[in-house]
């Protein structure tokens, strides 16, 4: 299949324009937020159900709390904020008062990765996906453009238990067909190839498919995947994929360490030991800058994708 970008959108109005349409459909759906509500997008719901909305302030921790409540008196709870104070800065909370009793909470976590932009390292957050895919019973996903993050979150809504649902602020190529179902679990197959393997996962689906053309305009035949969901993983997709090519590569906007190619990885050393290179973040923390000009500076772009993919290659 041939993926065209039909115009650049930011994934975080994905979110806010489903989330309008979840609570139309479901009248147990509710909305927190901590003072970002324009920001994450949410504001739209708000103004439509406002008797359905909680403007918890900024007091991360606390809305953590109140949505697990709300969650155990049989609501639908999304909580929405940047993905640094939706993750870091409430973890105790996650853990003991959501995934302990795996309520059904649904964390939205935007501005995640550094193009996030000029906000800077502390809004940055880089290491989320580890933090959240390490906690029992959650559910870890990261769409790649607008349309995938609109049906993610409709099914998000209609999956039980917690989930942390990682999205962005800049505006990207939307790429993926509108209304294309989303399988919680199940990755995509976007392009397929025999030489190596290309995992990525958010924005960095669209520097994969970038950097295949490229590649095989060089004769080299890549197989890209999305990953949108890193817990559960699709381990059938995974194996499937490296047992044909016995090459790996992965791209993220998030450090090496906890993240998608890391949880790979360990598929790979228990039932196929494969070589394995990571594009991803090296033990650094953001900066401010432009969006695509800090996938550049941290290697994370479709030129630096494309000199992985040739590395790999010449040294397996």
């Amino acid at each position: 299949m041939t993926y065209i970008n039909s115009g650049n959108k930011d994934t975080r109005s994905g979110f806010g324009d489903a989330l309008l349409e979840v609570g139309n459909r479901y009248s147990n759906v509710v909305a927190l937020c901590a003072d970002l509500t324009g920001s994450v997008k949410m504001d739209a719901f708000a103004k439509t159900f406002p008797q359905r909305f909680f403007q918890c302030g900024i007091a991360e921790a606390n809305m953590m709390g109140v949505a697990a409540g709300l969650a155990i008196s049989g609501k639908i709870p999304f909580a929405g904020t940047f993905a640094a104070f939706a993750s870091g800065r409430v973890y105790d909370q996650i853990r003991q008062s959501i995934t302990y009793s795996n309520a059904n909470v649904k964390i939205a976590a935007s501005h995640s990765g550094v193009t996030l932009g000029e906000d800077g390292a502390t809004h940055q957050i880089l290491e989320d996906i580890g933090l959240m895919r390490m906690l029992p019973n959650m559910v870890v996903i990261h769409p790649c453009d607008y349309n995938q993050t609109y049906s993610a979150t409709l099914a998000v809504a209609e999956h039980y238990g917690p989930v942390y649902l990682r999205f962005g602020r800049p505006a990207v190529p939307n790429f993926t067909p509108v209304n294309q179902p989303f399988e919680i679990g199940k990755g995509q197959m976007m392009r397929k190839g025999n030489d190596i393997s290309i995992f990525a996962t958010g924005h960095l689906v669209w520097e994969a498919l970038l950097a295949a053309d490229d590649l095989a305009a060089e004769g080299i035949s890549g197989e890209v995947i999305n990953l949108h969901t890193i817990k559960p993983l699709d381990t059938k997709i995974i194996l499937n994929s490296a047992a044909k090519t016995r090459a790996v590569l992965t791209a993220e906007e998030h450090l090496v360490a906890g993240g998608m190619g890391e949880a790979i990885a360990a598929l790979l050393s228990r039932e196929l030991p494969t070589r394995q290179l990571f594009v991803a973040v090296n033990d650094r923390f953001g900066q401010s800058g432009k969006p695509l000009d800090l996938l550049n500076v941290y290697n994370l772009d479709a030129t630096h994708i494309k000199k992985a993919a040739i590395q790999l290659l010449q040294n397996r």
